[in-house]
């Protein structure tokens, strides 16, 4: 078995986004010389998440939307009790419900996503630079 680790730096250009990072996962996968496997993109943020999704300008508009706006409720008059150390509980709660990683098929090379699929790094906390991995596993 072969094991290929890539990373990318990913700009985040706004306190919440959703970005597509498809193309970046499908060129590391493209480089590993491995054709058939297991892709695992993760990062390694607590304040961001990476999921699959379609990549359609109102639905990258409702992740946002529900990204911000997801615990809002749960805040309360008191707030989050991490927000007396650095303002960012929702970001933090947020990426715990996302997820920090998603895995993939690779197949003759490629990755094997639907039609409609794309791999979105979320970002709660930014703007920021981000950190995306890329491991490839198989033969």
């Amino acid at each position: 078995m072969k094991i290929h680790h890539g990373q990318a730096t990913v700009k985040t250009e706004a306190p919440v986004s959703v970005q597509n990072v498809t193309e970046v996962v499908t060129r590391e996968v493209g480089g590993s010389g491995i054709t058939d496997g297991l892709a695992i993109v993760s990062v390694p943020h607590t304040t961001c998440g990476v999921c699959i999704n379609e990549d359609e300008a109102g639905l990258r508009e409702d992740i946002r939307d529900m990204a911000q706006r997801l615990l809002s409720p749960l805040r309360g008059a008191a707030g989050f009790r991490h927000d007396r150390v650095d303002n960012n509980a929702q970001a933090h709660l947020t990426s715990v419900l996302l997820g920090h990683s998603v895995s993939l098929s690779v197949k003759d090379g490629k990755l094997q996503m639907g039609g409609w699929q794309s791999v979105f790094l979320i970002e709660m906390d930014g703007p920021r630079s981000r950190t995306l991995h890329v491991q490839v596993l198989g033969e």
